[in-house]
């Protein structure tokens, strides 16, 4: 009997552990939106940014799960649009960041992409699930004409997310995420 028990205790506290992990790691990626805010950058091209923040939901796509990924990409959108961006701007990030995830898992679960890769999709499909919202709010397809300089903007961003999620996949160690 005593085994069950000690059974039941290991599962609460990994349990536990994954749900203050998750926690710690959506306040990270709040943090790096923050940072964002506060430092933006700009190379001249209205709404391009790095996209800090979805380095924490790549490591997360890649040692939790696709759930624990989707649930800390979902509080740090709703926290950092409360916080720092308001209504429309948590509206535009909330588009972004599902079809970029939806898009990220997708060629996660294939298995034949690199973590480079994945974050590389993630980037342009952010950058087209904003477009869909601004195109609804404005009512015209013509906003996609912009589209081309966001491809390259996602595409750029996600390789410097992508290479950041591959330095930290290799380095951290697995026990972290447990």
């Amino acid at each position: 009997m005593s085994s069950q028990s000690d059974h039941t205790q290991i599962s609460k506290n990994t349990a536990a552990r994954r749900v203050a992990v998750t926690g710690i790691l959506a306040a990270l990626a709040l943090i790096f939106s923050y940072i964002e805010v506060m430092f933006p950058f700009q190379p001249g091209i209205p709404g391009v940014k790095l996209g800090l923040a979805n380095l924490v939901v790549v490591l997360a796509l890649y040692e939790m799960g696709p759930a624990y990924a989707f649930g800390i990409n979902l509080i740090r959108v709703v926290i950092a649009g409360l916080l720092f961006t308001g209504f429309y701007g948590m509206l535009y990030s909330l588009a972004g960041s599902v079809v970029s995830f939806l898009v990220m898992y997708i060629l996660f679960r294939t298995g034949k992409f690199s973590v480079i890769g994945v974050s590389m999709a993630g980037g342009v499909a952010h950058n087209f699930g904003q477009l869909l919202v601004a195109a609804a709010a404005v009512s015209t397809a013509g906003l996609f004409v912009y589209f081309p300089i966001l491809v390259f903007s996602g595409i750029a961003s996600g390789i410097i997310v992508g290479v950041g999620a591959q330095i930290l996949l290799e380095r951290l160690p697995k026990s972290l995420f447990l």
